[in-house]
């Protein structure tokens, strides 16, 4: 490490302070573009993990009895912070995600409108009321917090999950505890520093990094009431069964395998355009990247030439060079694991009509984690290409006698994220959004993320449970009902005896 490259101490953040545990195993923060060594992040544990949830606890009351109108206050407050820092917030993601650059200032700005959503709370947080149930009595429904909620960030999305998650919960009451993905934590690093600028209480959000260790602690922890991931399958399920032994909440985002639908009379130049993004942006290593493409032969050779010309084009490389359209993979094992799908798809007879090993890359950071485009032809369904999330730049492109093969093939398919179909045909449109069974439909778009008033999630296996994130999903799922029954009663009547009735046949065993 040259002595103008800044070395990166991860820390954890427990009650409004720095935390520099010297007893903790740490493991090594890597610049994917580079292969080169940034930092050391600490292994948390039981202790660690605790010490966070109770200085959330400590925090919870003092929050929850702040008026909504100052919880407000500090919500734009972090939305104004944010837009200021923009940059320096990307440039986080682009150094140890090694997300492209332009696409971490993508990811920042949808962060910045999820906020405005949140910003709407007072709104969206407001209850019912049930007027005359009975004489002088009435109904309410109120939507209260709950008490520290946990979350677990995947490294693909530090800035995405952090605005599903952290201003919804603490918006409304709760407070937080946060734990970074251990391969890219910087960006969290930066919002505690924003959030500590814009004068947010001790222990209202709190940081904590580390492994399997720290989030088991959740479990049989009284003071959670509860916890959300956006991670793997089978964490998701892992974390269900864990937090469903003890009651607790959850909110858990499983993986995805997407397919996108190619009808005779899809606009050619803006299918390929979007397969590209959706594809090749963030090197395929997100949730809602297309994976399967299923294509009608009458089209199929003209879009496959199309799209290998245009992959051929790609140019792969260093995330912080702006020239560059698609950085590295986030590791080495990454890298290794992509590059083993390849070769599964060519011992399954898939065809390869671009190899993604190996690729040309751009400038002089040679040594990255680099996988480029990858095209794998006469694929079917009962392939393990077709069936096992990649997260890659892995493109697998099957043939469709018509819309409902394509169909077909989702349904069959056990994850259900999402799913797009590029057609002007407004049956096939209206036909495709009713029976695609997935959680997100995209017409004429590669990528079907709702925008942040609209619930985000899938359904199937890539959803463990019912909540789903954002807007006034993400609101319910860190509220609960509490309903009161509510009897007043006239002052100049209070004196009065009230007499007790025992001669009805009839006693009703609510408020009358």
């Amino acid at each position: 490490m040259s002595a103008t490259t800044p070395y990166y101490k991860i820390r954890d953040f427990i009650n409004g302070e720095w935390i520099e545990n010297h007893t903790l195993e740490t493991a090594p923060l890597y610049n994917p573009s580079t292969g080169a060594v940034l930092g050391e992040v600490p292994l948390g544990n039981e202790e660690s993990s605790r010490a966070a949830t109770a200085a959330a606890a400590e925090a919870y009351p003092a929050w929850r009895d702040t008026p909504l109108p100052k919880r407000m206050d500090y919500i734009f407050a972090m939305h104004l912070a944010m837009v200021e820092r923009k940059e320096s917030l990307a440039q986080a993601i682009a150094i140890d995600q090694a997300k492209h650059i332009a696409e971490a200032r993508g990811e920042v700005q949808r962060v910045i409108e999820i906020i405005q959503m949140a910003c709407t709370i007072p709104a969206l947080i407001q209850g019912e009321t049930v007027p005359s149930i009975a004489k002088n009595i009435s109904g309410r429904i109120i939507r209260a917090p709950m008490g520290v909620f946990c979350g677990v960030a995947p490294f693909n999305f530090p800035a995405l999950v952090f605005g599903w998650f952290i201003p919804f919960a603490i918006g409304v009451g709760n407070t937080f505890v946060y734990k970074p993905s251990t391969e890219s934590p910087l960006f969290m690093q930066e919002i505690m520093e924003l959030l500590t600028s814009i004068g947010l209480p001790k222990g209202v959000v709190n940081i904590v990094h580390g492994d399997r260790e720290v989030v088991e602690a959740w479990y049989d922890d009284e003071k959670v009431a509860g916890v959300c991931l956006v991670g793997s399958t089978p964490t998701a399920k892992a974390i269900a069964q864990g937090c469903g032994r003890h009651g607790k909440k959850t909110m858990l985002l499983g993986g995805a395998k997407n397919f996108l639908a190619v009808m005779d009379d899809a606009p050619m130049d803006l299918l390929v355009e979007n397969v590209l993004m959706s594809g090749y942006g963030s090197a395929g290593q997100r949730c809602l990247a297309v994976s399967n493409i299923a294509c009608v032969p009458e089209i199929h050779d003209e879009f496959v030439a199309r799209l290998l010309e245009a992959s051929e084009k790609v140019t792969v490389g260093d995330a912080m060079d702006p020239d560059v359209f698609m950085g590295p993979v986030i590791s080495k094992a990454a890298k290794e694991r992509i590059e083993k799908y390849i070769q599964i798809g060519l011992d399954e007879g898939a065809t390869l009509l671009l190899d993604g090993r190996s690729p040309t890359v751009s400038g002089d950071n040679q040594d990255g984690y680099y996988v480029g485009p990858t095209i794998f032809t006469d694929v079917t369904p009962c392939m393990q290409i077709a069936k096992e999330e990649i997260f890659g730049p892995v493109l697998s492109i099957m043939k469709v006698g018509c819309i409902d093969g394509a169909l077909r093939m989702i349904k069959n398919h056990p994850m259900g994220n999402g799913a797009c179909i590029f057609t002007q045909n407004a049956y096939n449109i209206e036909k495709f959004i009713n029976e695609a069974d997935v959680g997100m439909v995209g017409v004429n778009v590669g990528i079907c993320a709702p925008h942040p008033y609209m619930p985000f999630g899938g359904i199937k296996d890539s959803l463990v449970g019912n909540n789903k994130v954002q807007g006034k999903a993400g609101i319910d799922f860190f509220t609960q009902n509490k309903v009161a029954t509510v009897r007043v009663v006239d002052p100049k009547e209070s004196q009065a005896a009230v007499p007790v009735s025992t001669g009805s046949d009839v006693r009703s065993c609510v408020a009358s």
